[in-house]
């Protein structure tokens, strides 16, 4: 017992040595920042691409024209393969007025045009929409149909234009047929591809929570292919602009294709041009309205 309290007594003296030891270390040692420091804020970097290009258009558009009002000025080249700026507007204000081939008003064949477009791409955004969700979904659909589709997709309108004749006469039926097979392709492979992109993680959540298969179509996949789907309309729209001059080569009396087939025969050049720039804007005009319903539908895109 005796020599249990010596042992005691002397080890008492190096534990509170010890413990004023680590007193001392820690009143030396650095203090750590507060929780509530404030960090420096983070740098955003932005997307390559990403910024307004409104300045840089039209700076691009002002020099076009005066490189277009320079040529033509200088006369580096023949009236015939490239007429004025002023020539191609008085060209203009005469369809206007109907003082063109077929005396038809130049509005009317605008209207012509675009109820054959944009009938033809109604008819196929109705149609080729459902048939790639159903392609993305099943692979029964898509067994059936993708080859079909994929079998007629790269050949050019005018390879299939006189078997549509020989179908279905020269009638209207035969132009819109036309510009409808021209703008069905892009919107069904882009809405397949859309369906095809949805990520697995999206699905097995709302399948795990029991969603049907009518809540799955409508809550996840379409919302999830909608940007590939817009994407695939505005392509189609191209498209059927492009075909819109190999329609109207069927026994059309009205159109603006038909105008500038028309005046390319009577090498009226300057008509040729204005139907061009007057084709261009309008469909430049349709693809800046698809970006804003692009923007109000899918806001989301932007920052994927």
């Amino acid at each position: 017992m005796a020599s249990s309290d010596m042992t005691s007594r002397t080890s008492s003296p190096s534990t509170a040595d010890a413990i004023d030891a680590i007193d001392n270390d820690a009143v030396s040692a650095p203090l750590l920042p507060a929780a509530t420091t404030r960090l420096p804020p983070a740098r955003v970097y932005p997307r390559p691409g990403s910024g307004k290009t409104l300045g840089v258009t039209v700076a691009t558009i002002i020099i076009l024209f005066l490189g277009w009002w320079l040529i033509t000025a200088r006369a580096w080249v023949a009236p015939l393969f490239l007429p004025s700026p002023a020539a191609v507007w008085n060209a203009a204000v005469q369809a206007w007025s109907g003082n063109v081939q077929g005396g038809l008003p130049l509005i009317q064949h605008l209207a012509w045009s675009l109820l054959r477009v944009f009938g033809a791409f109604v008819l196929a955004a109705i149609t080729a929409v459902p048939l790639g969700l159903l392609m993305g979904t099943s692979r029964i659909v898509r067994g059936i149909f993708d080859p079909l589709l994929e079998f007629y997709r790269p050949l050019p309108p005018l390879a299939y234009l006189p078997l549509i004749v020989i179908w279905f006469g020269i009638d209207e039926t035969a132009k819109i047929l036309l510009i409808y097979l021209a703008c069905f392709a892009p919107i069904a492979v882009a809405t397949r591809a859309g369906v095809a992109g949805v990520l697995s993680e999206q699905l097995h959540a709302a399948l795990s929570m029991g969603a049907s298969s009518w809540q799955l179509l409508r809550h996840i996949l379409l919302p999830a292919a909608l940007p590939d789907i817009l994407t695939g309309l505005r392509i189609a729209i191209g498209f059927g602009w492009t075909t819109l001059v190999a329609a109207e080569m069927v026994a059309a009396t009205a159109g603006v294709g038909q105008l500038v087939l028309n005046a390319s025969n009577f090498l009226r050049t300057d008509v040729v041009i204005m139907g061009i720039v007057l084709i261009g804007i309008v469909a430049y005009l349709f693809d800046l309205i698809m970006r804003r319903l692009e923007q109000k539908l899918v806001p989301w895109k932007a920052h994927r």
